[in-house]
C-alpha cells in the first residue's frame, strides 16, 4: 500500500514538473534576471566561486555570436524568470546592433530546480541562419540537450532536437557545412570527446580525445582549424587541475596534431604527451584556462590564471594572469598582472597588432570572491608587455564576473558580463560594453514593453 502511494505521489510530481516545463518553454521572460549560484560550502575566505553566474564559464563557449546577415548579436545566459533568483532557466535573446534595442528574452528550457551553472548553455548559428542552443547536463543523471529555432535568425520558438550526455558543449559551425561539437562526458572522470553533424539532428558517434581522469578545455576556430587547449586533474581531483596541453584538427577530428604538427594518437593518456605546453604540476601550480584566441598569423594565444591553491584567499597568491603564445616556433610565457580569485574570468581580444584583455583583474567590493572591478589591458608587442589602459567599472556595490567575448564581436556589443555578491545571495544584472570600453549598458532587469533600450550606466 505504501509503495503504491509513493508511486502515485511520484507520478503527480512528475506531471507537475513536465507541465511546468512545457509551460515555461518558449515563453517570454519579463526581463534580464541573471542567475545567482555558489559552489559547495563556504571555505575560510568564502566559496570557491559564487555570485552572478549568467555568463559563466570559460568552458561554455560560444555564448554570444554576431550575425552580419541579421545585424544582431545573439546570446544565451543563465537566468530566472521567477522570484527564486537561484532557479536556473536557459535564456536566449539578442541585441539589435541597428536599433540598439533588446526584446524580452525567451526561456528555451527550465531546469526545474537545478541551480548549478555548470548546466549553462552555449549557442551556434548554422549556414541557413537557424539558432542552435546547446545545454550542458552535468554527467549522466541530467543529460545535455540541443534545441533549434523554428525559423532563421528568430528566437520566437525552439524545438528540442536531441537529448544526450553532453557536458560543457562547445559547438562550432565549420566550413559553412557542419557542426564540430567539443564536449565532455563522465567516464573515468571528465574526459574530452568530439562529434560532428551536417544537420544537427544526426550526429556521428562521440569519440574520445583524452583519457586522463579529468580535463577542462577551451576551444576556438581559425579558418578550418579547431584548437583545443586543456588541463588535467591529477588523481581525478579537479581542485588539483594543472598542466597545459594543445591539440588541433583541420579535418573535423580525423587527425589530431600538436602545435608543431606531430600526429597525436587518441585518446591521449600520457600526461607527458607531445601535446603538453608546460608541466605546471612539477612546479606545484594550478591552471585555470580563461580564453583562447589567435594572432594575425593564426598562432594560438592562451589566457590563463596560474595559481598556488584552489582555496580562495591569500594561500593561492600570487594568482598570475598569463599569456601563453606560440611564436617563432616556441611557447612564450608573459605575465600580465595579478588577481584575487582563481575564478576571475576575462577575455582576450586580438585585432591586428593590438591585443586586449577585458577582465575583473582589480579587487572588487567582495575582495576574495570571484570577480571584481573590470579593467582594460592592452599590448602592442604580441602580448609581451601590458599596460592597464582604463577601468571599465569602479565603485561597484557587487563584484563583476565572467567577462565574455562574442564571436565576431562588433563595436556596439563588444564584451558581456554579469554582477553579483559572491558572499551572499543577491540579485544579478547583465551588462555589455562598447569596443572603446568607455560606455557600459545594463540589460533591463524588468521589462514592461516587448522591446526596450538597455540603460546606459557609464
Amino acid at each position: 500500500m505504501e509503495s503504491k502511494r509513493t508511486f502515485l505521489l511520484f507520478t503527480v510530481w512528475l506531471l507537475i514538473v513536465v507541465s511546468a516545463d512545457l509551460c515555461a518553454q518558449n515563453q517570454r521572460a519579463d526581463g534580464y534576471k541573471s542567475l545567482w549560484s555558489k559552489s559547495g560550502s563556504p571555505l575560510a575566505y568564502g566559496y570557491k566561486y559564487s555570485g552572478g553566474m549568467g555568463t559563466y564559464s570559460s568552458q561554455h563557449i560560444p555564448i554570444a555570436i554576431y550575425s552580419p546577415e541579421a545585424r544582431k548579436t545573439f546570446f544565451v545566459y543563465s537566468g530566472t524568470a521567477r522570484s527564486d533568483i537561484s532557479h536556473l532557466q536557459i535564456m536566449v535573446s539578442y541585441f539589435d546592433n541597428k536599433t540598439h534595442k533588446v526584446p524580452k528574452p525567451v526561456i528555451v528550457y527550465d531546469k526545474m530546480g537545478v541551480n548549478d551553472p555548470q548546466d549553462n548553455a552555449t549557442i551556434s548559428i548554422d549556414g541557413s541562419g537557424f539558432i542552435w542552443v546547446f545545454i550542458s547536463g552535468r554527467g549522466r543523471t541530467r543529460p545535455g540537450l540541443i534545441f533549434k529555432s523554428d525559423a532563421p535568425y528568430s528566437i520566437d520558438a525552439f524545438n528540442k532536437i536531441l537529448e544526450e550526455e553532453i557536458v560543457f558543449p562547445q559547438p562550432w559551425w565549420m566550413n559553412d557545412s557542419c557542426f564540430l561539437l567539443m564536449h565532455l562526458k563522465v567516464r573515468r572522470g571528465r574526459e574530452i570527446f568530439w562529434t560532428s553533424s551536417t544537420d544537427g539532428k544526426t550526429w556521428a558517434p562521440s569519440q574520445k580525445l583524452t583519457e586522463m581522469r579529468g580535463n577542462f578545455q577551451v576551444t576556438n576556430v581559425y579558418g578550418n582549424k579547431l584548437v583545443s587547449v586543456f588541463s588535467y586533474f591529477p588523481e581525478g581531483n579537479l581542485d588539483k587541475r594543472t598542466n597545459l596541453y594543445l591539440v588541433q584538427t583541420e579535418d573535423l577530428g580525423k587527425t589530431w596534431k600538436t602545435i608543431d604538427n606531430k600526429i597525436v594518437e587518441t585518446p591521449i593518456t600520457d600526461i607527458h604527451s607531445d601535446a603538453i605546453i608546460k608541466d605546471y604540476e612539477s612546479e606545484k601550480k594550478l591552471v585555470y584556462i580563461k580564453d583562447l584566441n589567435f594572432d594575425s598569423e593564426g598562432n594560438p594565444a592562451i589566457l590563463a590564471i596560474i595559481s598556488r591553491d584552489f582555496n580562495p584567499g591569500p594561500s593561492g597568491d600570487p594568482r598570475e594572469w598569463m599569456i601563453i603564445h606560440w611564436k617563432n616556433n616556441e611557447w612564450n610565457f608573459n605575465k600580465v598582472c595579478e588577481s584575487t580569485n582563481n575564478y576571475d574570468m576575462g577575455s582576450l581580444y586580438i585585432t591586428g597588432d593590438e591585443w586586449r584583455i577585458i577582465a575583473p583583474t582589480e579587487p572588487g567590493p567582495q575582495k576574495d570572491g570571484a570577480g571584481g572591478e573590470i579593467a582594460l589591458w592592452t599590448s602592442k608587442n604580441d602580448g609581451v608587455t601590458w599596460v592597464k589602459t582604463s577601468m571599465l567599472t569602479s565603485n561597484s556595490t557587487m563584484n563583476n564576473s565572467y567577462v565574455r567575448r562574442p564571436v565576431n564581436a562588433r563595436k556596439e556589443f563588444y564584451s558581456f558580463w554579469t554582477d553579483g555578491d559572491p558572499d551572499k545571495l543577491s540579485i544579478s544584472h547583465l551588462y555589455f560594453a562598447n569596443e572603446n570600453c568607455d560606455k557600459i549598458w545594463m540589460l533591463p532587469y524588468d521589462m514592461k514593453k516587448d522591446f526596450e533600450k538597455p540603460k546606459r550606466i557609464k
